[in-house]
């Protein structure tokens, strides 16, 4: 049973929003690859896991922090003994290790996974019994692109190899799984300290003069023609109603520019006027909270 699902993260949102209305440094440019190459391999593991003939409680990409040192977990499943804590990786190519420092193939230095895990076990077991939990947790470093080798790797590392995937979950499933309510107290204690947003995550730097205006497709092609009730996409043929593209371009607004205030006229400029100001203002006043009954009146959404 998924407690948490998994979504894409507000930093890969603003990445792809911003690539789509603006030209990316090369090292934005590569750090976007990164994040849609992790959250796919995330969706990977997800969909193995949905495979298992289990009652466990699963909870996706939890931020937790204790005494200041924040952590973040891919995947956490609470079974009837362990918690399982997993770091996924979709690293593709070859790597080595080499004085327990891992390398790309063409001599890069990279973080140590292992370290990285083996972090997060050791502040999870301490947030837990801090909260009067003292279960045993096993932790796993998964990698789930079959392109992906490592040389060197000693055979006490807890680490799962793509061609390890089948013989893993078959053990998994052998795992007992019988929950009862302090199973699901603990999951939703987690949920409970499960931070939002990282004060670590460092955004690109952008401006709204520099970004593009106006609508764009759910596929970020701007290539579209605005009918009656309706927004046509040139590039892939999908259509989308109009009150469904406005309140999507609000909220990648609201994404970008998190201290401004949510106008008619912000989103009809956002929009580039593509259509009138009585139709946003309709649809603000539909799905939004009106703040006062003036020119300066603005919008918050409902919770």
């Amino acid at each position: 049973m998924i407690i948490k699902q998994r979504v894409e993260s507000k930093e890969l949102n603003v990445y792809r929003i911003l690539n789509s209305r603006k030209v990316l440094s090369d090292e934005d440019a590569a750090h976007l690859a990164r994040l849609e190459k992790g959250y796919e391999g995330e969706v990977i593991f997800d969909k193995r896991v949905e495979r298992l003939s289990k009652e466990w409680l699963v909870l996706n990409d939890m931020q937790l922090e204790i005494n200041h040192s924040e952590f973040q977990i891919d995947s956490v499943i609470i079974a009837q003994k362990p918690i399982l804590l997993f770091e996924i990786k979709n690293f593709e190519g070859d790597y080595y290790i080499k004085d327990d420092q891992w390398y790309y193939n063409n001599g890069t230095k990279i973080q140590n996974p292992v370290s990285q895990l083996e972090r997060s076990e050791v502040l999870l077991q301490r947030l837990l019994r801090d909260h009067g939990y003292n279960t045993p947790i096993e932790s796993y470093l998964i990698f789930v692109n079959p392109g992906f080798h490592l040389y060197n790797a000693p055979q006490n590392l807890p680490i799962i190899f793509p061609t390890q995937l089948n013989r893993f979950f078959d053990k998994l499933n052998k795992i007992p799984s019988s929950m009862s309510a302090r199973h699901q107290k603990l999951a939703h204690k987690l949920i409970s300290l499960h931070k939002k947003e990282s004060r670590f995550k460092k955004m690109p730097e952008y401006s709204y003069g520099e970004l593009r205006k106006g609508f764009r497709c759910c596929c970020y092609s701007f290539n579209i023609e605005s009918k009656k009730s309706l927004i046509v996409c040139k590039n892939c043929g999908s259509t989308e109603d109009i009150e469904s593209a406005i309140l999507r371009s609000v909220d990648e607004y609201s994404l970008l520019f998190q201290d401004e205030k949510i106008t008619t006229n912000a989103i009809y400029e956002w929009c580039m006027g593509i259509k009138a100001r009585g139709t946003i203002r309709r649809i603000l006043l539909k799905n939004y909270i009106q703040m006062g009954n003036t020119k300066s009146s603005y919008y918050v959404k409902k919770e």
